[in-house]
């Protein structure tokens, strides 16, 4: 009889309808093999299982073993005073404050423990332990220097000369792993950001004094019986995240830069169409990109592009999935296969040889799809196990890099007669230009020599750029996959808004054609256009992966300094957006982009609506206090069109908010502007 109703359940298990689930072809067509092969996927997965609504509106607390305590709005709302509380009397306040804390830590130790491997990578090199990785970007040490301490010239009797490459390396390494867990002071990225905000975050106490400090005074506050004031709870978050987006995070996109190289303009192709039958196909997922640079070359070398041949292969090709996808191809061109919600689905087409994983958004599902395939699943790192027996662990070793990566290509290689699996790679894929960066965003708007900012920011005064927008994050499944995000962003740019993404956002960008400067013409407002067309740019230009978001950070402070669109961050006509958002690190993101003056919106939900006092908090009151808030839209349409409202009013803030006449200047004129 339990037989029989397990049997019964299993009949009755809801599937996805693929054309509800995503408006992309490849995915939806994926969708439909894998239930034709039985194979579920998180797209199923989410049909069939219902989230939890007291969950939802953030106000379940389990927190101790008494709880877990449930605080559900009741029916018709407050109505007087709001009585609710849990078994040690907290509110629902404190409730949602402490689980909106507690993303906020996972998600900064998330971004910055990528962070500290990077840097604990850099230290090697710069000491010579490894020969595998090298220094490829001077110009990028020399510059990230000094904001870490790091003197580059030296008094030799009264004359200034360049210190030794080699002992600046060191220093930078040793500086940068301090700011881990330095015992006192502050992070020294912070007085990157212009004065006036660097001095807004000293007024309220929110300065980071080290990254993991901050990360673990949230966990002990939010412990049961610690903190009870959701606006000091709250403000501890901005601190965390600020320990994360100036700090951990920046601290991981600069430091690999150094090492892999700072990213610049280059075209690839994106989707899962980028696969290819007759050559072995290995994808890597994750976010770090230590292990998956060392897989490029591998890949790439001749010894086992030839050994490939030996087993029936015409080639090596490599994809990636998710963040760890966006790393390797800014640097090297190499095309993503997918975004996080492609990943099972790239397994299904039962071309994947080899799928490698480091750590972040990768589902425990892989293994029990790749059972029904040939597929390798290769776990590399020591936290990012997984327990099913057909799994295989190989941990990475920077100190023998090329090692490890050489054994793991090698092994795909192996696997490529293995495939028992008709083979179905669905053709889409889709051009794209990719890898802009701080740098080459200031080259692109004028040179080598003529390169500034203030280029954009007269396009912005005189309106032909309405104003930024970051458009980053997930997808999630209780969304239709990439829909929000492409609504978003086109709606963003009819109306002459500039976007800058990074991420699955960027991916799903570039899967439907929007990282081509064609797409301007196309799709952009005319003025929006008109500048697109002159500098050669897409309307939405790829960052780089979700750690990456400082690079939009330092564009907006590159804003500031080139004059006319005020002295802070919160002055400028801009806004960001989350439109799929679903991991921990994305309220870790937002929180530091609003702490940093940011209006920040975010799709699908917020887990605030059981908590309807701390919401107003953190969507009316934090711009009171830095400049930026949140806010929330599941309505892509309605979503863009907050943030171009918001950008409208910054534009009346500064005065530019009407035509102005087209002047012809000559020398005297622009030598009066004193530019």
């Amino acid at each position: 009889m339990a037989e029989d109703k397990i049997v019964k359940a299993e009949k009755e298990i809801k599937l996805a309808d693929p054309l509800e689930a995503s408006i992309e072809t490849s995915t939806q067509l994926m969708i439909k093999r894998a239930q034709q092969l039985k194979i579920d996927t998180v797209f199923d997965r989410a049909v069939d299982m219902k989230p939890c609504n007291i969950g939802l509106q953030g106000i379940c607390c389990k927190n101790c073993a008494m709880g877990p305590c449930r605080l559900p709005l009741p029916k018709g709302g407050i109505v007087g005073e709001d009585t609710r509380k849990g078994l040690c009397g907290a509110t629902p306040n404190t409730i949602a404050a402490r689980n909106f804390a507690r993303m906020v830590a996972a998600g900064a130790a998330a971004h910055s423990d990528h962070g500290r491997s990077v840097a604990e990578v850099f230290l090697s090199v710069a000491r010579k332990e490894t020969t595998d990785y090298k220094i490829k970007d001077y110009q990028k040490l020399i510059s990230i220097a000094p904001h870490l301490g790091v003197a580059t010239t030296v008094e030799v009797d009264g004359e200034v000369k360049d210190r030794d490459i080699d002992e600046i390396a060191l220093e930078v390494a040793e500086n940068a792993l301090k700011e881990w867990g330095k015992p006192e002071g502050e992070l020294m990225y912070l007085k990157r950001a212009p004065k006036p905000l660097y001095d807004k975050w000293k007024k309220m106490g929110v300065l980071p004094r080290n990254i993991d400090r901050e990360v673990v005074d949230i966990m002990h506050r939010t412990h049961m019986g610690v903190d009870q004031d959701y606006k000091n709870i709250i403000k501890q978050c901005s601190r965390a995240s600020l320990a994360d987006g100036w700090g951990g995070a920046m601290l991981a996109t600069d430091l690999q830069d150094v090492m892999f190289g700072t990213p610049t303009p280059l075209q690839s192709e994106i989707n899962m169409g980028i696969m290819k039958q007759d050559h072995v196909n290995i994808i890597v997922h994750g976010h770090e990109p230590v292990l998956s640079e060392m897989i490029v070359a591998a890949s790439q070398s001749k010894e086992l592009i030839d050994y490939a041949a030996t087993k029936g292969a015409k080639g090596i090709q490599l994809g990636g999935i998710c963040c760890t996808a966006n790393e390797i191809l800014q640097r090297h061109g190499i095309p993503p296969a997918g975004t996080f919600l492609q990943q099972e689905l790239a397994i299904i087409t039962g071309a994947c040889d080899a799928m490698v994983v480091d750590v972040q958004c990768v589902f425990q599902n892989l293994a029990n799809v790749a059972k029904c395939f040939h597929t390798m699943l290769i776990t590399t790192h020591p936290m990012a196990k997984m327990e099913q027996d057909n799994v295989i662990h190989i941990e990475f070793d920077e100190h023998h890099a090329m090692e490890d990566a050489t054994r793991i290509v090698k092994m795909a290689i192996d696997n490529f007669q293995n495939r028992k699996a008709d083979v179905i790679i669905p053709p889409q894929k889709e051009t794209q230009v990719v890898g802009f960066s701080v740098e080459s965003i200031e080259y692109h708007l004028g040179g080598s020599f003529r390169g500034t900012y203030y280029t954009l920011n007269d396009n912005i005064i005189n309106g032909r750029i309405r104003g930024l927008a970051g458009v980053v994050g997930c997808n999630n499944a209780r969304t239709k996959h990439n829909h929000e995000h492409i609504t978003i962003i086109k709606e963003l740019i009819k109306n002459d808004v500039l976007v800058l993404t990074t991420g699955c956002s960027a991916l799903a960008a570039g899967i439907h054609g929007l990282l081509q400067p064609e797409t301007a013409a196309v799709y952009c407002g005319p003025g929006l256009a008109e500048v697109c067309e002159v500098v050669g740019i897409p309307p939405v230009l790829h960052l780089g992966s979700c750690v990456d978001n400082s690079r939009i950070l330092l564009a907006a402070t590159e804003v500031i300094k080139a004059g006319g669109l005020g002295k802070d961050l919160c002055d400028i006509p801009a806004a960001g957006s989350a439109p799929e958002w679903m991991s921990e690190k994305a309220i870790a993101i937002g929180q530091y982009f609003v702490t940093s003056g940011v209006y920040t919106v975010f799709g699908y939900h917020m887990p605030l609506d059981g908590a309807p006092v701390l919401k107003n908090y953190l969507y009316n009151e934090m711009e009171k206090i830095y400049g930026g808030k949140w806010d929330c839209e599941p309505d892509p349409i309605k979503h863009a069109h907050k943030m171009i409202a918001h950008i409208d009013k910054k534009r009346k803030e500064l005065g530019i908010d009407k035509a102005r006449e087209r002047v012809l200047m000559d020398m005297a004129d622009r030598q009066a502007l004193g530019l």
